[in-house]
């Protein structure tokens, strides 16, 4: 890349720094619809904040009636795309800082959304500007598009979709480098079963938000008292297990703790949810509870569940209970599955059904899989840019998550995240560095010349 690029981007950190700041200062998690904001007002906030940001860069930039956004340079008919998302996750237990306070220390910057995916997102925006003002000539135009929905239902692409031209080409600054050119499939479930009147009886429980956040912790209230929870504390020492219980005068509320992270990548964390299970059943709960304690438990491989499987291509398949609630005298929970490249997701919806006697399970969520050869100009543009400006081995690699890269007809996931940093999406303390979003930037600005300069 041009070192005079390279200049230009290094002036941007004080202000780059400090856009992004106001970003995640505003808690962009879905709420109720409003006019203008059908993913509710701090979504709707946040896009305008976005487009403002690019206005006043001097970029054309259009809003499609708050449900996304795009921000173009050049005017090419091709177009390379680039797709970032503006809605966060709830904030979740375990924080021991604002989770939108966008505080700065030693070189990192905190909040929800500095590493999902404000901070790649506003970076990608920040090369798009140095290109711009070095002038550089395009074959293609670029344009950002942001969305308002990822987290959830992708309903923003959709609308997209629907109101603008949507690139063939491009890639989502929402995941780790090198390159992500293989995403597994979703399914997704809800399951419903009826309380159960026999055993042990639990009068209260509800754990989780989203089906794709690994639970760090969830509480229920038992029928019970002093003898019951000193049943729950002998059950944790003996298992290694961690739960506590406390007697109130309604019963006794109990506690199990977990390590909570995206449910794509299940590795070293362990599902609160699950460990309540595995008590419950064994205080005696009967019904559907003691038939996810058996068929899902803390297991993330399926294999309970008659779904195990793998392949070369994208990996082994992985499984999230991420939602279990009691509600009204039933049981409503959710399943998260990331499906390897080769699966039959209909054998997969049998199997689940199959092992789930006495639950209903309906498929809510069904996407399938992606997957760019390795020898594509795409591919090979964006790795020779991530190792001119990391000075890293650039190579390929599967995910079990899901990015907007998915919508085009050739996609990858590309950054943010480099080997070897901590991977926070979705858990709590989320930072990202500023010395790391900063190279990002000159490897976005690096590839959008490979791929769109004259």
């Amino acid at each position: 890349m041009d070192k005079e690029i390279g200049r230009i981007i290094d002036s941007f950190r004080d202000e780059f720094t400090a856009t992004l700041q106001e970003w995640v200062r505003i808690p962009s998690v879905k709420g109720e619809p409003a006019e203008g904001a059908p993913f509710g007002r701090e979504i709707g906030r946040m896009m305008e904040k976005a487009m403002k940001t690019a206005a006043d860069m001097g970029f054309a930039v259009r809003g499609y009636d708050g449900y996304a956004c795009d921000v173009t340079l050049g005017d090419r008919e091709e177009v390379l795309g680039v797709l970032g998302h503006l809605d966060v996750v709830p904030v979740g237990d375990g924080w021991n800082r604002p989770p939108f306070g966008a505080e700065i220390e030693d070189g990192r910057i905190y909040g929800r959304g500095t590493n999902d995916d404000k901070g790649p997102t506003l970076a990608a925006l920040y090369a798009m500007k140095a290109l711009k003002e070095a002038g550089v000539p395009l074959k293609r135009s670029i344009r950002l598009i942001m969305g308002g929905d990822e987290e959830c239902d992708w309903e923003c692409m959709k609308y997209y979709a629907e109101h603008a031209q949507m690139p063939e080409i491009g890639f989502s600054p929402d995941a780790s480098f090198p390159l992500i050119n293989t995403e597994k499939g979703m399914l997704g479930f809800e399951i419903r079963f009826p309380e159960s009147r026999d055993g042990l009886r639990i009068l209260k429980m509800a754990t989780g938000e989203r089906p794709n956040v690994i639970a760090g912790e969830s509480r229920a209230l038992l029928e019970g008292g002093g003898e019951l929870a000193e049943r729950v504390r002998a059950w944790a020492k003996e298992t290694g297990l961690p739960c506590t219980a406390e007697t109130a005068e309604e019963g006794v509320w109990v506690t199990a703790a977990g390590i909570p992270g995206h449910s794509a990548y299940p590795e070293g964390k362990r599902n609160a949810i699950g460990v309540m299970l595995k008590l419950l059943k064994a205080l005696g709960a009967t019904g559907g509870i003691a038939v996810l304690a058996d068929a899902v438990g803390t297991e993330t491989d399926g294999k309970s569940l008659g779904c195990a499987c793998e392949d070369a291509v994208s990996g082994r398949l992985t499984n999230n209970l991420g939602i279990l609630r009691l509600e009204d005298g039933a049981w409503y929970g959710t399943l998260d599955f990331r499906c390897p490249v080769e699966a039959d997701q209909d054998a997969l919806a049998e199997a689940c059904r199959a092992h789930l006697p006495g639950i209903a399970v309906s498929v809510s969520v069904r996407k399938p899989p992606h997957h760019v050869p390795a020898d594509s100009e795409l591919v090979r543009s964006l790795l020779a840019a991530y190792e001119e400006e990391s000075g890293l081995k650039g190579e390929t690699m599967s995910t079990g998550g899901g990015t907007y890269a998915k919508v085009l007809k050739q996609g990858v996931a590309f950054g943010a995240v480099f080997p070897g940093e901590e991977e926070l999406a979705h858990l709590a303390n989320e930072y990202e560095s500023i010395d790391s979003l900063m190279t990002a930037m000159k490897i976005y600005a690096n590839a959008m010349i490979r791929l769109a300069g004259a």
